[in-house]
């Protein structure tokens, strides 16, 4: 964490999303780093309807939330959350009873800030793409604006639109279509993530994030294209054409070779509801 640090401002923490943090982790690693430094927390898998049928060992989301919110602690009281994220799984599709546990979430979270990423392509249908990012703004969800393969009903558009003044997440997975569904491959998550994005895509990238920066106070950028280590590269390339200075000792410019692009399939077209 602490060599990381050097070279970014930001990480997302994924193994909260596993299992619930001990405390001491938190407070180790906010030792690490320095005081402009912010964690992004994604939220346990038990919050977000990942186990489905797996063991919750949790009696009732009370307590789950409860058990978030204390491991949280460190990372407040060190002015380093930048904020939790919330990414709910493909199967969580645009239903009146999803709708609800949104709400309930966000109760449950109280002040702590909190972006969401959907991975169901009905949240951002036509008919639903306005209706969503209003629920958003009303119930105070941070957008959570992803590129990703466009796979089917599993993966969302780019949606160039904030919800919250003051922030807005942006999350790089990559254009790998062929690996994105490859769930029964035992390297499925190394295929999910392996690409490298060109100079042009970055570049296109730049624009969306300089007019999102007319919309939050806050913009924050991720790269989870890290199967084939092309995420560093990658953001930092994109800090030097949005002319942000390369910290000294950093991994610049790139050795590696490119990964292959891949091409999108067409999306499938959810129903039509009222929801909201």
């Amino acid at each position: 964490m602490a060599a990381y640090s050097e070279t970014f401002k930001l990480v997302e923490l994924d193994s909260s999303f596993y299992a619930i943090q001990p405390v001491k982790n938190y407070e180790k690693w906010v030792s690490q780093t320095p005081d402009d430094f912010g964690f992004i927390i994604k939220a346990y898998q038990g919050m977000t309807g990942h186990l489905r049928e797996k063991k919750n060992y949790f009696d009732t989301p009370e307590e789950m939330f409860a058990a978030f919110h204390k491991s949280l602690a460190p990372v407040i009281e060190a002015n380093k959350l930048t904020m939790t994220l919330f990414q709910y799984p493909p199967w969580f599709d645009c239903t009146r009873e999803n709708v609800e546990k949104l709400r309930v979430t966000r109760e449950f979270m109280k002040d702590v800030p909190c972006a969401l990423e959907f991975r169901h392509q009905s949240w951002y249908s036509p008919q639903f793409r306005d209706k969503t990012l209003d629920f958003m703004r009303k119930e105070g969800w941070i957008q959570t604006v992803v590129d990703e393969p466009q796979a089917g009903s599993g993966s969302i558009p780019i949606i160039a639109q904030a919800t919250s003044d003051e922030a807005t997440y942006v999350r790089m997975h990559g254009r790998n279509v062929g690996g994105w569904h490859k769930s029964s491959d035992p390297n499925w998550r190394k295929l999910r993530y392996l690409y490298r994005y060109s100079t042009e895509e970055l570049t296109e990238w730049r624009d969306i994030l300089l007019d999102l920066d007319k919309q939050s106070k806050h913009v924050y950028v991720a790269f989870n294209n890290n199967s084939a280590k092309d995420a560093t590269p990658n953001a930092l390339e994109l800090m030097e054409l949005l002319g942000q200075p390369i910290p000294e000792g950093a991994p610049w410019p790139p050795q590696e070779e490119a990964s292959e692009p891949k091409q999108a399939t067409h999306a499938d077209e959810p129903k039509q509801e009222k929801l909201f």
